[in-house]
């Protein structure tokens, strides 16, 4: 069964998505510092709550090319 091109491609897309999601997840040298602060708030944590909208919505993006 031969699947479409543009279901590959937005599969592949998908997958680099995921991919990309994981990857600054795990990297904890690039978020594990206190400066720049946001309203006092250290970067390690508002960077945090910012990268769980941003996954959110690359998962989503993600699920749409996927199906």
């Amino acid at each position: 069964m031969k699947t479409d091109p543009r279901v590959r491609r937005g599969r592949i897309i998908a997958g680099l998505l995921y991919l990309f999601i994981a990857a600054v997840a795990l990297w904890v040298p690039f978020y594990n510092r206190v400066e720049p602060s946001l309203f006092g708030i250290p970067f390690f944590y508002w960077f945090q709550t910012v990268w769980i909208l941003a996954a959110a919505a690359a998962t989503g993006i993600a699920y749409r090319l996927g199906v």
